[in-house]
């Protein structure tokens, strides 16, 4: 399978969830930025601390990108949860190399 370049903003949300590494998370989202994920808004500094926790560093998730399109990143996504891996699409907004903006979706 070809090599996926991702944005480099991007590509650290990918490790940074992929090394399990919390402050390193929140470190790529802007000041006020919102994360839509299963359902719920995460909108405040500490609605999307917990959202990192529970999310994505509890449950030791490891992010695979299947393609990257325009803002659009499809990644196969495993962990310690039931069923995986499953396939979501992550949808970034990025402005001044941070994230303002996400949303994450089956895919």
């Amino acid at each position: 399978m070809a090599e996926i370049t991702l944005p480099t903003t991007v590509g650290a949300f990918v490790a940074a969830t992929n090394a399990h590494d919390a402050n390193a998370l929140f470190a790529v989202f802007a000041a006020g930025a919102t994360v839509m994920d299963d359902g719920a808004t995460y909108d405040t500094g500490p609605a999307l601390r917990e959202w990192i926790r529970v999310h994505q560093v509890d449950p030791k998730i490891v992010i695979t990108p299947v393609s990257w399109s325009g803002t659009r990143l499809v990644g196969s996504v495993d962990g310690e949860f039931p069923g995986g891996p499953l396939r979501f699409a992550f949808t970034f907004t990025v402005q001044d190399g941070t994230i303002t903006g996400l949303s994450i979706e089956p895919a």
